[in-house]
């Protein structure tokens, strides 16, 4: 494909703004240190406002993957997978609501740090694994192999050699830096990513002659249902309406409440109405991704049905259709004029390096607080610091390392998902439990974790060699509603067999005392009051569904 110089120039130009800025916000850390030496490193010194953790909560979730993976998505079904962007909508309400200001009140460093408060120390280190792996697999595994795919197409660089570049620019600003880098870059790339996603949308329904061209080609050809969001049973999809809105939750709540690569930002936050009102503000962002990620696909399938948009470089896969990967890409380069394709270049580095950022910062605060602390409990702020960081150059070793596995996937989307099916039941339900019911234990936590993961993974294994009922083999969506209904079911029996026996860690003082509790705090007056917040959020999906249907 032919880059032009200035479009080179604007990529160039933006890597080397953002890393510049990465250090620059380290320098700033150590200046105006307040907090401790490791509390300015891994929570910003407490000192992140709403603005900027909406932002930063958004930025880390819109990787590569969303860019590419959503579009390839958008091609392929239609609007159908844009449910995982505006479902997190009601997720993000949990932990703006429920979760954050339990987590702020405990003063926690980590999630796995609050398990012990609420349940025990098993709990903490079981939790610090799956999140490691999480972080490493789902986070900058899946992120490089998107982002890989993307500069080898454009550019023609080695696909390993892409992403390690890529690899080590982040991680210069990120290990120096600290959170702080990361939240900053984050907002700057934000803003970076929306406007370029909009780029290519209106690029893409101005060549197609508007919304109404869009359907009338759908129409034609019998496809209307690809504007559906909302599916019927039996859809060849394989994620009819009740999958979506019973599995969505199992993995939504872990991703967005119980994931430390996520709820990082919200730890990190000035007080608890920052944490609250941060959540909510990306809840409001989130309704855009099915209209400048997931559009841009189908608009691509229906200019391409009308002859205006040459897909005939796109291989061939095993199966003899047409692999769609690089469908993204190929809009760029087919749609955009010189310097819109630097600036969408940006757009994709921009999420490639956000995502990355902040997973390799949680991981190097989960090793620093939840493993090495614990063996060496004096460890000081200056050692946590340093080991965070060695920690960190390691994941992205290890992330590399996985990239060709990961690389022999057919749908990169789907695959991204089918890994949290098989870590998120447990823990969602361990944390569901946790705060909304006094009588989950220690015990039945820690058994629900073990036996919980243990049953995901065999799962694996029995799908491979037998068929399941109701369609579980190719449902994941519903499969995760299974497992998180059979880890509830096992937890309830266990905390029932086993009561509490007043040992400590099993702090009560963490749960809600009901669901109503939560909104007995005023917050803010005025628009930003988190219950106004939260009444528009809900008003806008439910016309966006109605619509959508």
């Amino acid at each position: 494909m032919q880059i032009q110089p200035l479009d080179y120039f604007i990529t160039i130009a933006y890597i080397l703004g953002v890393v510049a800025l990465g250090l620059y916000a380290g320098v700033l850390m150590k200046k105006k240190s307040s907090a401790g030496e490791g509390r300015d490193y891994f929570l910003a010194g407490g000192t992140l406002t709403w603005p900027v953790i909406g932002m930063a909560l958004f930025a880390t979730n819109i990787s590569c993957v969303h860019l590419v993976s959503l579009a390839q998505a958008g091609y392929d079904e239609g609007l159908l997978q844009g449910n995982f962007e505006w479902m997190a909508a009601f997720t993000l309400i949990l932990l703006g609501l429920f979760f954050a200001p339990f987590y702020i009140r405990a003063r926690v460093s980590t999630l796995p740090d609050f398990l012990e408060q609420r349940y025990n120390r098993n709990c903490r280190d079981w939790l610090a694994v799956l999140s490691l792996v999480g972080a490493i697999s789902i986070h900058i595994g899946m992120s490089f192999l998107t982002g890989g795919l993307v500069i080898e197409e454009i550019f023609g660089i080695n696909f390993y050699t892409g992403i390690v570049t890529i690899a080590l620019l982040t991680a210069i600003y990120t290990i120096v830096g600290g959170l702080l880098a990361v939240v900053l870059t984050e907002a700057i790339q934000t803003v970076i990513l929306i406007l370029g996603a909009c780029t290519i949308t209106w690029f893409a329904l101005e060549k197609m002659g508007g919304w109404s061209e869009m359907t009338t080609v759908l129409t034609e050809q019998g496809e209307l249902n690809r504007l559906s969001m909302l599916r019927p049973t039996g859809d060849e999809s394989h994620m009819p309406w009740y999958s979506i809105m019973l599995g969505y939750p199992v993995i939504g709540i872990w991703y967005w409440c119980a994931d430390q690569t996520i709820v990082q930002r919200v730890l990190g936050a000035k007080d608890e109405n920052h944490a609250r009102v941060g959540p909510l503000f990306a809840a409001c962002i989130k309704i855009l991704p099915v209209f400048i990620f997931v559009l841009p696909g189908l608009l691509a399938y229906t200019l391409a049905s009308k002859g205006l948009f040459d897909i005939s470089s796109l291989p061939i896969d095993s199966d003899g259709e047409v692999d769609t990967k690089n469908i993204y890409t190929l809009m760029i380069t087919q749609l955009l004029p010189t310097g819109l394709v630097g600036l969408m270049i940006a757009a994709i580095l921009a999420a490639l390096m956000s995502t990355v950022s902040g997973a390799l910062n949680s991981i190097s605060t989960l090793v620093s607080f939840d493993l090495y602390k614990r063996f060496r409990p004096q460890a000081t702020d200056h050692q946590l610091v340093t080991v965070g960081r060695i920690a960190a150059a390691v994941a992205l070793a290890i992330a590399l390392g996985l990239v060709p596995v990961l690389r022999t996937s057919d749908s990169i989307f789907r695959t991204l998902n089918e890994i949290i099916v098989h870590i998120a039941p447990p823990i969602t339900c361990v944390f569901l439990l946790g705060v909304f019911w006094k009588g989950a234990t220690a015990f039945s936590a820690q058994w629900t974790l073990w036996v919980g993961s243990a049953m995901c993974v065999a799962m694996i294994v029995v799908k491979k060699y037998a068929t399941l009922p109701l369609d579980l083999n190719n449902d994941f969506m519903l499969l995760s509603f299974v497992l998180f209904c059979s880890c509830v079911m096992l937890q309830v029996v266990l905390a029932k067999a086993r009561p509490k026996a007043g040992t400590a860690g099993e702090n009560v003082d963490l749960t809600w005392s009901s669901p109503l509790e939560p909104l007995r705090a005023p917050g803010w007056s005025g628009i930003l009051n988190y219950k106004l917040i939260t009444l528009g959020i809900l008003l806008t999906m439910a016309v966006l569904y109605l619509v959508f249907r």
